[in-house]
């Protein structure tokens, strides 16, 4: 910033009326930027930092800090513990905020010959001013050690359990909060992952929903009374991303009256405040977060609970003082505000599956590790189900993309009904509710009749028969649920089956009958599934040379099939890749790309269900 610039505008004189003020403000920060060429905006304090008069100025909103800011008693303790520090009574932020701490810093000056080291912002934070860094954090531990010396006691927080009921309700919840938006011709790119109307019509867009539970939720939704200690904002970031009003559901008894009491109680806060909350806490159940993305939910949980801590430390100073009417109001409507918002939400539908949300199972490896990282590229929530811990390791990268949505890993076997059951309700704790999942996860081991004992060929068909079937009967429970409370949405079932589910495989009979009844399930359950607007299809792919089922030097089934002589003639591994790869039309193996586009084919397409898509370069072709 051009600090001569900056100093220009002390003592300036701006229009009286609030956003005409605020906006020739914001032309003169602009204006003082070292870069004309820049595109970032200014900080509406960088009058602040450049008025304190020291190298190096750190404004922070700590909860043990503002829960003493925040509390009735916070002019008079501040005075005790902190007598060389200035305090500012509540300011609206912005250029009036700047004006009063300027002329608040001079009256300091000319008492004590120098600048205030510590300036107190009642309801909003702290700034610490010093010449070296290392001030600055002895300044930092000395505040924290004189406020905390004078807080209650408190036990650490510790996690609770999220109850498996969340699956039973928080779907609705999330059908019930969808945004409606008017479809237009730009409607297409913007919200890719969902179908739209025509033009001039509305679509409703669901939200992400994120959930937790721990013991310092757990104090503010025993009843309406530990809920009233945290149903305003203290300070004005808290505004910006959790609005200023919070839903409380106190009628918790089961699934259905949580939903009951969420749509009675919603209508009446719609009313009243115009828009969805993006905070709901659930007596016994938790702290639940709405947003457009997974990033925006989980953000306006991490401030929510900041807020928790905030008042509860603003006991121990006489008791929580919240923002009025009239401060919260100028906030709600202030541009810089708006601005933030729009920062934090990001850009919505950023992706052909952008807010959806994924189960991929077996997705740590092959083409299951493929389709997950081209959701997650898509903008999809995608949940990495595997019994392989590779795939935590492989969540972590993906995330690392740094986009608004995530991907997370549950370790899940799909042969085993329970840990299906557990899969569907992490998830559903993870992004609130399910649009696709795709059913992946698969094993194979070739070999004759002679060869094949009893117990590999039922291993075999628990995992691709039997665990396409606890995937489509535990996901389609959640996806009844949404589409109970918006029927105008539509979910996806897709299993990923094989060309040997479309013809014969010599010495793979346990496998190739595997994928033969998977389309007979898929087919079934097309039929049972479509009144709820599940569709439910398979795709075919030939074979993946370059992954590891084929590949592995130890275990693929190059070194399988040679070993088990399915390629008359093969000496070498060489040998079956090339027997294999002349087999395809096309020349080559399945790739993911390939399959991806049939994937979103099935997604975007309403009007087809029950189909086993071959992606074979023409190896395998539909009669």
């Amino acid at each position: 910033m051009k600090r001569d610039s900056l100093k220009a505008m002390t003592g300036k004189k701006y229009s009286s009326d609030p956003d005409e003020r605020e906006r020739q403000v914001k032309e003169d920060l602009y204006a003082s930027c070292a870069d004309p060429e820049s595109k970032l905006r200014p900080s509406v304090e960088t009058n602040l930092h450049d008025v304190i008069g020291y190298s190096f100025v750190v404004h922070l909103h700590p909860a043990v800090v503002n829960g003493l800011l925040c509390g009735r008693d916070s002019q008079s303790v501040a005075a005790e513990l902190f007598p060389d520090a200035l305090y500012v009574p509540y300011t609206d932020p912005g250029y009036i905020l700047f004006c009063r701490v300027n002329d608040a810093i001079q009256k300091y000056r000319s008492v004590k010959g120098h600048d205030p080291q510590v300036i107190f912002l009642e309801n909003h934070g702290v700034f610490v001013a010093a010449d070296t860094t290392d001030e600055i954090k002895d300044i930092y531990s000395d505040i924290f050690l004189k406020i905390e010396s004078r807080l209650q006691p408190f036990e650490d927080i510790a996690e609770l359990p999220v109850s498996d009921d969340i699956t039973r309700f928080l779907p609705a919840i999330r059908m019930l909060v969808c945004e409606e938006v008017q479809v237009d011709d730009n409607f297409g790119d913007k919200y890719k992952g969902f179908s739209g109307g025509a033009p001039g019509e509305s679509q409703a867009v669901p939200k992400t929903l994120c959930i937790r539970n721990n013991t310092l939720i757990s104090r503010f939704y025993n009843d309406k009374q530990s809920f009233k200690k945290v149903a305003a904002p203290f300070t004005p970031d808290i505004i910006v991303y959790c609005k200023s009003a919070y839903l409380f559901i106190e009628d918790a008894g089961s699934p259905e009256s949580i939903i009951e009491s969420f749509k009675r109680k919603l209508k009446v806060f719609v009313d009243e405040n115009g828009y969805f909350p993006r905070i709901v806490l659930i007596k016994d159940h938790g702290l639940v977060g709405i947003g457009d993305s997974w990033k925006s939910a989980d953000t306006s949980l991490e401030v929510f609970e900041d807020m928790m801590k905030i008042s509860l430390c603003s006991e121990s100073f006489g008791g929580p003082r919240f923002m009025n009417s009239e401060q919260i109001s100028f906030i709600d409507n202030w541009e810089v505000e708006n601005y933030r918002r729009t920062v934090a939400k990001g850009a919505a539908g950023e992706g052909k599956v952008s807010g959806r949300i994924a189960i991929v199972t077996g997705g740590a490896m092959g083409f299951g590790a493929g389709i997950a990282s081209s959701l997650i590229g898509e903008g999809a929530n995608v949940v990495i189900a595997d019994i392989n811990e590779e795939g935590r390791r492989f969540a972590q990268e993906l995330n690392l993309k740094g986009g608004k949505n995530k991907a997370a890993f549950v370790r899940a076997n799909v042969a085993d009904p329970e840990s299906v059951s557990a899969l569907i309700t992490s998830t559903v704790e993870a992004f609130g509710g399910l649009d696709l999942m795709v059913s992946n996860a698969g094993i194979l081991f070739a070999g004759s009749l002679e060869e094949m004992s009893s117990e590999v060929f039922e291993r075999v068909t628990r995992v691709n028969y039997n665990g396409y079937f606890h995937c489509v009967k535990y996901a389609s429970a959640v996806m009844k649920l949404q589409f109970e409370y918006n029927n105008e949405h539509f979910s996806d079932i897709v299993q990923i089956n094989s060309k040997s589910g479309l013809k014969g495989s010599n010495k793979n009979f346990a496998y190739a009958g595997g994928k033969f009844g998977g389309i007979g399930l898929t087919q079934s359950f097309a039929l049972e599934l479509m009144p709820f607007n599940i569709k439910v299809n398979s795709i075919c792919p030939g074979n993946f040379f370059e992954g590891p089922l084929w590949s592995d030097p130890e275990n693929g089934l190059f070194v399988q099939y040679l070993r088990a002589g399915k390629v008359p003639g093969a000496k070498t591994i060489d040998d079956v890749k090339s027997y294999y790869e002349s087999q395809v039309p096309a020349g080559r193996g399945c790739r993911v790309e390939d399959i991806m586009k049939a994937l979103f084919y099935i997604i975007d397409q309403q009007y087809e269900t029950g189909q086993a898509v071959p992606v074979t370069g023409g190896q395998n072709m539909l009669h």
